[in-house]
């Protein structure tokens, strides 16, 4: 195989993410167009540009060095587009973090990053202050809405550091390259606190080259909107990065996603360009907004995060007409590297592989699989992360070599279109057969019943069978007639000993801050009671 690393053209000298997403709007004449929106608010490319200079400069008079990683925890907004843009014109690494945790969260994460500057608002405060006093590492911390009137609780108010006659002044750009240090991006934390992927700048570049610009195809005419929130890089990436790397324009709002909330944005400002996840699509199509509000300005829609049913996809596409291009990344690759191609998508699979990226299927003993074939993903690109950062055990178990291997069940027919199976420690052995929860879960949703699913495995005697936590459709009953009826349409359409032996209705499942549905949670309630 060719080298990836040829599939984009060489830089040499200096490389900043900044200049590279932001500067250069403005040295292409865009300094005047639209580049954030955020309620009431707008921001120029030119207005972007300068506050980001200012957030710099304020970094680097707060004694921030080169690659010391700065914390945000912010709500989407303003001041968080600046913020990550300032951190890296200062040749800082930022390191971004949902701004809703509790204490105990920002105690760990302080302990982890090491921070010397957070950049944080008041209505964190409650929950950030304390932790902040007593680290060891963080020097300050930069208050957004703090002022006159708002406690900063002895920090630095944001509006104070930026307005500094030496911030005012700055126009120092750190000449990084693209293999400098310029971003931790966190994943999930299946398996206990999330760890830290370490990213070049290049690393960045990468995925922008050939997801946003090959696959997903951003515009400058583009007005984008994204449902998760910015701290989460497959927001990062959709919703800041790929929309400035083209022109385009991003609206940005703090509060929690909502249907409504997505609605009332995509009627203000005829949104052509969606970030969704399932959860949400399957929200919007059951609200009675999706046939009140004018659809039509939406151009193409992206889907990640969490698997998307078939018959949630089919549904979208015959309410909408809205193109869903389904994909798959990780915190380890940054982004996207399987996805969904305008024109080319098939209903059920993830897609082909994204330009810049090889994939393998493999097996327990790292043996390619035959085409159809079940095994783990493994996956090679120019924007693989370094390491975990201080674990070496676990990066040395993910990053061998170039590869790196994910915790993926995949399958790929003969054009090449992949299909995603389900993760390896999901999977229930049910009479001595392996089951992927998401088959059941896609054949549960096709029941008009169903809004939301998730199956896991319960123990009978020892024995493993599948349990349904369901959060039913508007008008629907949960009761034995209907668990009789579910049963009755599973058996229809799977094997016998894959239909789930229970049932628990739920007003809503439990989702983890990037609203994936959290399926380790259910499974430790589950494993608390008595079935």
């Amino acid at each position: 195989m060719a080298d990836l690393h040829d599939t984009l053209a060489p830089i040499e000298g200096p490389f900043n993410l900044c200049e590279y997403f932001l500067d250069s709007n403005v040295k292409a004449g865009r300094g005047d167009k639209t580049a954030l929106i955020c309620g009431e608010e707008s921001r120029t490319y030119g207005q972007v540009a300068e506050r980001a200079r200012r957030v710099a400069g304020a970094l680097r008079i707060a004694g921030v060095r080169p690659e010391e990683r700065v914390l945000i925890v912010l709500p989407d907004g303003l001041e968080f587009a600046e913020s990550f843009f300032g951190v890296l014109r200062a040749g800082a690494v930022f390191a971004m973090v949902n701004p809703l945790l509790k204490s105990g969260d920002y105690e760990h994460y302080l302990e982890y990053a090491k921070p010397r500057i957070v950049i944080t608002c008041v209505d964190v405060l409650p929950e950030l202050s304390a932790a902040a006093r007593d680290s060891r590492f963080v020097k300050t911390m930069f208050v957004v809405g703090a002022g006159d009137s708002v406690d900063a609780h002895g920090f630095t108010p944001y509006e104070e550091a930026v307005e500094n006659e030496s911030a005012l002044n700055s126009g120092y750009l750190e000449p990084t390259g693209l293999d400098d240090l310029a971003g931790w991006l966190f994943t999930s934390g299946s398996t206990g606190h999330p760890k830290a992927c370490v990213h070049t700048h290049g690393d960045f570049r990468w995925s922008t080259e050939t997801y946003a610009k090959q696959v997903a195809g951003y515009r400058e005419d583009d007005i984008c909107l994204s449902v998760p929130k910015l701290f989460f890089g497959y927001a990062t990436g959709t919703n800041l990065m790929f929309p400035f790397a083209v022109g385009a324009t991003a609206v940005l709002f703090s509060g929690r996603s909502t249907e409504d909330e997505l609605f009332d944005h995509i009627a203000a400002h005829r949104v052509t360009f969606l970030t969704n996840v399932p959860t949400m699509i399957n929200k919007m199509l059951t609200s009675p907004r999706c046939d009140e509000v004018d659809l039509t300005c939406l151009r193409l829609s992206l889907s990640a995060g969490e698997a998307l049913p078939a018959s949630l996809y089919s549904k979208w596409i015959e309410r909408t007409g809205v193109e869903i291009l389904d994909g798959i990344g990780s915190a380890e690759m940054f982004h996207i590297y399987i996805s969904g191609y305008p024109g080319r998508v098939r209903t059920g699979s993830l897609g082909n592989l994204v330009p810049g990226y090889e994939v393998e299927i493999v097996n327990a003993d790292f043996t390619p699989v035959a085409d159809g074939e079940v095994g783990r993903l493994r996956v090679r690109g120019g924007s693989t992360a370094l390491c975990y950062w201080g674990d070496k055990k676990k990066s040395r178990e993910t990053f061998q070599g170039d590869w790196c291997t994910t915790g993926d069940l995949f399958r790929k027919d003969e054009e090449g279109y992949y299909f995603y199976e389900g993760r390896a420690d999901d999977l229930l052995k049910v009479s001595g057969i392996f089951v992927s929860p998401l088959e059941i879960e896609d054949a549960l949703l096709s029941h008009p019943a169903v809004a939301e699913v998730c199956v896991v495995g319960h123990n009978e005697a020892d024995l493993v069978k599948p349990y349904a936590f369901v959060v039913l459709a508007p008008g629907s009953t949960g009761d034995d007639d209907l668990s009789a009826a579910l049963k009755a349409h599973l058996k229809d359409r799977l094997a016998p000993y894959k239909y789930p032996r229970w049932f628990e209705w739920c007003d809503e499942l439990p989702k983890n801050d990037r609203g994936k549905i959290a399926r380790k949670d259910l499974k430790a309630r589950l494993a608390s009671t008595t079935v």
